[in-house]
C-alpha cells in the first residue's frame, strides 16, 4: 500500500492495528566527488519500494523525508539541512498524525547515519505521548548487516559515506548519476575507541566520503539491494507479529508519592 497513491476513503479502510506504518528518512548532502547530493534518499526508497511490493497487504508505506540531519556534511557545502535538534522536533510532529488517526504500528526506515540520533529522539518522544503503539526505527544497512559484510570485497565491511556499499548501489540503481572517473578509495580515519566524538565529515576524511569506492560494481550493488530488502521484510513481518504494547499509565495511574 501506497500512502501517496491512496485517496481518503481508501486510507480509512486500512487496518490500523495489523499494518506497519513505513516512513523512509533521507537527506539531500555531499557524497563526496562521485555520487550525488540524493544518494541517501535515492536508495532508502528504491529498498522501501522494494519491500512494500513484497508485504503489499501489511505495509503502509509514506513517502520518502527527503530532508536529512546533516549538518556534520556543512564544511563540504553543497548539503541542506535542518540542525539535529530541529530535524526532531520535526520527525515528531509531522508523522504524529498517523498516530493520532489510529496506527499502532510504526518503522522509520532510515538512510542516512546522520539521522539516526535524532530519529531515535523523536520515537522517545512519540512514544511517550502514545505509549499505546509499537514505535521502531531502524537504518536499513542494520538489517541486513552480516548479509553486507560478506558481499564486501574492499576492506570496510560496513556501510561508510559514498563507499564501496553506496557506491554498488547508485551503480545497480542510478548508474547515469555515478562519475566512476572521480571514485577512489578514502580509508576512515578511526576515532578514539569507546568514545563519542562530535564531529565533522572533514575531520573524518579529506575528500567527503568514507570508505573504497573503487571496489563497487552494479553486480554487487544489486546482490546488496537483494540482502537489503530481505532484511527490511524480515524486519516488518516481525513488527506486524509482535504484541502490542499496553497501556500501563494515564493521568489517573501515574504512581504519586
Amino acid at each position: 500500500m501506497r500512502f501517496w497513491q491512496m485517496n481518503r476513503r481508501q486510507i480509512a479502510g486500512i487496518d490500523r492495528v495489523g499494518c506497519v506504518v513505513v516512513a523512509p528518512l533521507g537527506s539531500c548532502e555531499q557524497h563526496g566527488p562521485h555520487l550525488p547530493v540524493f544518494t541517501d534518499s535515492y536508495l532508502v526508497t528504491a529498498v522501501a519500494e522494494r519491500a512494500e511490493q513484497r508485504r503489499p497487504d501489511r505495509l503502509l508505506l509514506l513517502p520518502t523525508f527527503w530532508l536529512g540531519a546533516s549538518e556534520h556534511h556543512l564544511p563540504f557545502a553543497a548539503t541542506i539541512t535542518p540542525g539535529p535538534i530541529a530535524y526532531a522536533q520535526l520527525l515528531a510532529e509531522m508523522y504524529e498524525p498517523l498516530l493520532v488517526d489510529g496506527f499502532r504500528r510504526f518503522l522509520f526506515l532510515n538512510g542516512h547515519g546522520g539521522n539516526i540520533e535524532p530519529m531515535r529522539l523523536a520515537l522517545r518522544e512519540l512514544k511517550r505521548r502514545h505509549p499505546a503503539c509499537l514505535l521502531a526505527g531502524a537504518a536499513y544497512w542494520e538489517l541486513a548487516g552480516e548479509r553486507l559484510a560478506a558481499l564486501c570485497s574492499g576492506p570496510l565491511k560496513r556501510i561508510g559515506h559514498a563507499g564501496e556499499i553506496e557506491t554498488s548501489l547508485m551503480l545497480a540503481l542510478h548508474p547515469e548519476l555515478v562519475d566512476r572517473t572521480a571514485s577512489a578509495d578514502h580509508a576512515p580515519r578511526e576515532p578514539l575507541p569507546g568514545v563519542y566524538l562530535a564531529q565533522t565529515l572533514a575531520e573524518l576524511s579529506s575528500q567527503g566520503a568514507v570508505g573504497y569506492a573503487a571496489h563497487a560494481s552494479a553486480e554487487r550493488g544489486r546482490e546488496l539491494l537483494e540482502a537489503i530488502v530481505t532484511g527490511v521484510v524480515e524486519t516488518v513481518d516481525r513488527l506486524a507479529a509482535a504484541p502490542l504494547p499496553e497501556r500501563i499509565w494515564s493521568d489517573a495511574a501515574v504512581l504519586r508519592p
